[in-house]
């Protein structure tokens, strides 16, 4: 029989598995986000007038759950990077200027690299915090056997 103080112990580790499935569910975004600027890493201007692919980041918010009581990880926003374009001297290319230069996307594959690696690390933290919940749970369980 689980009394009421063994309640509270079950009750917090829900509420911690919880919070780490917000952080995965934050960091799933986040690596999406990187994925579609890494594909697009290579776009530039198809015409003068054009832009190329802009770069896009993931900005994070704690909200508190009332019904939990605890704070949770989520996006609050997916928003476009307002770094300049780079640019590139090809005057025979349809997307081109007045002066042959080409505009190209302000997606640099180094800082999405650390960026992914980032987002990596977090979501497998957060795996690791639900497998120690499982197991603690699990363990709990056959103790009050």
């Amino acid at each position: 029989m689980i009394g009421r103080g063994d309640w509270a112990v079950d009750n917090d580790l829900m509420k911690a598995m919880q919070v780490s499935a917000s952080g995965l569910k934050a960091q799933t975004t986040r690596m999406r986000v990187i994925a579609e600027n890494l594909a697009n890493s290579a776009s530039e201007a198809s015409s003068p007038n054009e832009d190329p692919y802009r770069r896009k980041t993931v900005t994070f918010a704690n909200v508190l759950d009332r019904t939990l009581d605890v704070e949770m990880v989520e996006v609050k926003k997916v928003e476009f990077d307002k770094a300049d374009f780079g640019t590139r001297f090809d005057p025979g290319h349809p997307g081109a200027d007045a002066n042959g230069y080409v505009k190209t996307t302000n997606v640099n594959g180094m800082v999405e690299a650390m960026d992914m690696g980032q987002a990596q690390r977090t979501y497998q933290a957060n795996l690791n915090v639900i497998d120690a919940i499982k197991s603690m749970s699990v363990r709990t369980l056959e103790i009050l056997r």
